[in-house]
């Protein structure tokens, strides 16, 4: 199948060095590679040959350019729909789709399946996939309205047979409610406009089962979701299936409508729940795949000096720290002016990763610490700026205020959560920083 790439508008290229991807990379080409680069900028196409391939997916799997197939070989006739319900009172879909009755207390009528007790979405979902016999299955929670054409947007990234699963941009359904006008620009199924490889440690690092679409033999490679966790079953699954060597994708082309909650209560305690699931993933993916923030050592201990109320030290080791880069990069080529930049960049970049970190994850212990000491107030005061200055950027239809409180209430509730998790399955691994190095090669 004919394949082009997108270029991802993080990626910059310098003579025959490209640098871009999550987390970022540095990348020297031979000279016909930068020659076959520079032509699929301009929007050749990839074309076949192994090192032609083989070049193009390392772009794709860093994430410095995304696959254009534009047509795909499967139709929806090659698809099956999996939808798990639950008390569940609306129309079901027509076409070819399974319903799975997970314990309503009055039966769904047309449900394909029934569990007599409650299971849990995993085990709905397993049961009914397992009766698939499509080459691939989309799973869709009840209270989602694809928008139209949303499937065959997703179907040509499996023209790639490394691709498992792809999901589309999940968006909370417009409403006039504060909660609404909220969910639209923060819901957490909203993983954002832009294309990615998902995988820990990326830009984006998990998919939503409110939509998804995965081949069935992965499913079946994998053993399908994992019923031991009520919350947190579809990250547990994609970070399988990209642990078994599977390519992973997001496609934000392809829209899906989701209902939000209908109220701040039952808002509050989804985001609790959403929390509670990052120890059980430690547990099964090592504490690097769930932690709180990534950054540089270096980098954290720069952030600290700043915290500590020693602006001058901190700003000499960002200096010096940073001037070590381009002697490290210098064998690859980049320009030692690059470099530096990148390396003021990450610290400063880093600053609002620590931030987002120390409001939310780590937030029900650090804000009353912060709160409570002179110099704490400020470090807490620069930290939710940045929510305000979201505000500017996303224009949500709230005031500051109102914008301000959700957005600590949002982040306190998952924190919470997370510390709940902690407790219950006694590891300390969701709390603890990845302090990582430099940028790598790809």
């Amino acid at each position: 199948m004919k394949l082009w790439l997108r270029f991802d508008p993080g990626t910059r290229s310098f003579g025959r060095v490209l640098v871009g991807g999550a987390p970022l990379r540095v990348l020297r080409l031979s000279a016909a590679g930068a020659d076959l680069v520079a032509r699929w900028r301009d929007g050749a196409e990839v074309g076949e040959g192994k090192a032609r391939r083989t070049l193009a997916g390392r772009l794709i799997d860093a994430g410095m350019a995304h696959p254009d197939y534009r047509r795909s070989s499967l139709s929806t006739a090659d698809v099956t729909v999996v939808m798990p319900v639950r008390d569940f009172d609306g129309p079901l879909p027509a076409g070819r789709t399974v319903v799975v009755d997970d314990g309503s207390r009055i039966p769904v009528e047309g449900a394909a399946h029934r569990h007599e007790t409650a299971r849990g979405p995993a085990a709905a979902r397993n049961t009914g996939w397992r009766t698939v016999t499509t080459e691939l299955v989309a799973f869709l929670d009840a209270d989602t309205e694809p928008v139209p054409g949303w499937l065959e947007t997703l179907l040509p990234h499996f023209e790639d047979p490394a691709v498992a699963a792809v999901a589309p941009r999940v968006r909370s359904v417009p409403g006039p409610s504060a909660l609404a006008r909220y969910e639209r620009v923060r819901s957490a199924l909203d993983l954002g406009p832009d294309p990615a490889p998902v995988r820990p440690g990326g830009r984006v690092t998990y998919l939503p089962t409110a939509a998804l679409v995965v081949r069935t033999s992965a499913l079946r490679e994998a053993g399908g979701f994992d019923e031991g966790l009520r919350y947190g079953e579809d990250v547990d699954l994609i970070w399988r299936l990209v642990a078994h060597g599977h390519r992973v994708r997001y496609e934000p082309a392809a829209e899906v409508l989701h209902a939000p909650r209908p109220t701040w209560r039952a808002w509050l305690e989804q985001r609790f729940r959403y929390g509670t699931s990052a120890a059980p993933l430690a547990r099964r993916h090592g504490r690097r795949a769930v932690a709180p923030v990534r950054v540089s050592g270096w980098t954290a201990l720069v952030w600290g000096l700043a915290a500590a109320g020693r602006p001058l030290p901190a700003a000499a080791l960002a200096l010096g720290t940073a001037a070590l880069l381009p002697r490290k990069l210098r064998p690859v080529g980049l320009p030692a002016r690059r470099s530096l930049l990148i390396a003021l960049r990450g610290h400063l970049g880093a600053g609002h990763y620590l931030a987002e970190a120390l409001t939310r994850t780590w937030g029900p212990l650090a804000i009353p610490v912060l709160a409570a000491r002179r110099k704490g107030r400020v470090v807490l005061a620069l930290a939710l700026a940045r929510h305000l200055r979201e505000w500017a950027v996303c224009r949500p239809g709230l005031d500051p205020a109102r914008w301000l409180l959700a957005r600590v209430a949002d982040d306190l509730a998952y924190g919470a959560g997370v510390w709940r998790g902690c407790a219950r399955e006694r590891t300390m691994a969701p709390l603890i920083p990845d302090l990582s190095s430099w940028p790598g090669k790809p």
